[in-house]
C-alpha cells in the first residue's frame, strides 16, 4: 500500500472511545511503565505533566496535548497539581473492539493480546505523529477533545454515544490531516523501522502473509526485507508470524471454551489438525493437554 488512501481503504478509519476523564490530581505518578493496546490522547489544561517514553523525557504544560500510540511503553506523572482530560481510544475498526481495554501500570508484555493492538498512525503512508502534538487549529482541537469527552461521561444512550463518536471522527481526520507530509516522509523514513510490525501482523493473523507486501510497507525489497526483518526479530517472517497465531491460540485455550476448530479459525490455521500439529511441536503438548493443564 504506497499512498494514504490505499492504506485507508484497507484500515477503515472508525474512531471508538473507550474510557474518557477529566480528571483533577494533586501530584502523582504511574506506579510503573506500562504499554498500550490503543491510543492515548493528553490534554494539559492545567499544570506540568512529564511524559516519558523509551528513555526520552518530555514535560509538558498548560494547552499542550500528548498522543500515545499503541504498543508505547511509558509512564506519566503529575508534577504538580494537574487538570488533564484524557481518552483512550481505537481509530481503526476492530470486530473485537469491545474485547480490549485500557492497560493499567505494569502492564508490558501484551503479547497475549496482539490481536487486539490497534495499527499505528506512524505505520500510515506519509504520516508521522510525535508524542508531543502542534495542532494547527489547538483551541478547535481542544474543542473536539473535552467535547468527545464530556458526551461519553454523561448518562450512556445512543444519542450521546453517537455525538462522542462524531467528535472523535472529527478530532481523528484533524490529527492526521496535520501530520500528513508524503513528500516529507519519504525523504526521512529509515531503511526499515520496526515499529508496525507486530501491529500489523497481530491484526492480520487468518489474512495470508505476503513478504512483499510487507516489504512494500518497508520501502524495501523483499530480499532486503527479509533481511533486515531476520536481523531483528531472529527469523523470518512466517514464522514470527506462527509465533504469534500460537500465543493467540494458547490464550484463547486458556480463557475460552473454544472448540478447536474455532481457536484455529481465529488464529489463521487451516483447520483444528493444523493447529494440533503446530502447537504440539512448537508447545511439546497438544492443544487439549495445554488447557486442562491451565485450567
Amino acid at each position: 500500500m504506497h499512498t494514504l488512501e490505499e492504506w485507508m481503504t484497507a484500515q477503515l478509519v472508525v474512531p471508538y472511545l473507550r474510557h474518557c476523564d477529566l480528571p483533577v490530581r494533586q501530584p502523582w505518578k504511574y506506579a510503573a511503565k506500562r504499554n498500550l493496546l490503543d491510543y492515548l490522547l493528553v490534554y494539559v489544561e492545567e499544570g506540568t505533566l512529564e511524559v516519558a517514553v523509551e528513555g526520552e523525557e518530555l514535560l509538558l504544560g498548560a494547552g499542550d496535548f500528548c498522543l500515545l500510540q499503541p504498543g508505547t511503553v511509558h509512564t506519566l506523572a503529575g508534577i504538580t497539581r494537574t487538570t488533564t482530560p484524557y481518552a483512550h481510544f481505537d481509530i481503526f475498526y476492530h470486530p473485537l473492539r469491545t474485547e480490549s481495554f485500557a492497560t493499567l501500570p505494569g502492564q508490558i508484555d501484551l503479547a497475549p493480546y496482539g490481536r487486539l493492538m490497534q495499527p499505528r498512525l506512524d505505520g500510515m503512508p506519509g504520516v508521522r505523529v510525535p508524542v508531543k502534538l502542534s495542532p494547527r487549529h489547538p483551541e478547535r482541537f481542544r474543542e473536539l477533545l473535552v467535547g468527545a469527552i464530556e458526551r461519553w461521561l454523561e448518562p450512556a444512550d445512543g444519542l450521546t454515544r453517537l455525538e462522542a463518536q462524531q467528535l472523535a471522527m472529527e478530532l481523528v481526520r484533524q490529527l492526521i490531516r496535520d501530520h500528513y507530509r508524503p513528500r516529507q516522509e519519504a525523504e526521512r523514513r529509515g531503511p526499515f523501522s520496526p515499529d508496525w510490525v507486530t501491529p500489523y501482523l497481530s491484526y492480520r493473523l487468518t489474512e495470508p502473509l505476503s513478504v512483499e507486501e510487507l516489504a512494500r510497507r518497508a520501502h524495501l525489497s523483499p530480499s532486503r526485507f527479509r533481511c533486515l526483518f531476520r536481523e531483528r526479530y531472529g527469523m523470518p517472517p512466517h514464522r514470527y508470524l506462527m509465533q504469534l497465531r500460537l500465543r493467540y491460540a494458547a490464550e484463547l485455550l486458556e480463557t475460552t471454551a473454544y472448540p478447536l476448530e474455532k481457536v484455529a479459525a481465529y488464529c489463521g490455521f487451516a483447520d483444528k489438525h493444523h493447529l494440533s500439529k503446530a502447537f504440539k511441536q512448537a508447545m511439546r503438548v497438544s492443544p487439549g493437554a495445554y488447557r486442562l493443564g491451565r485450567r
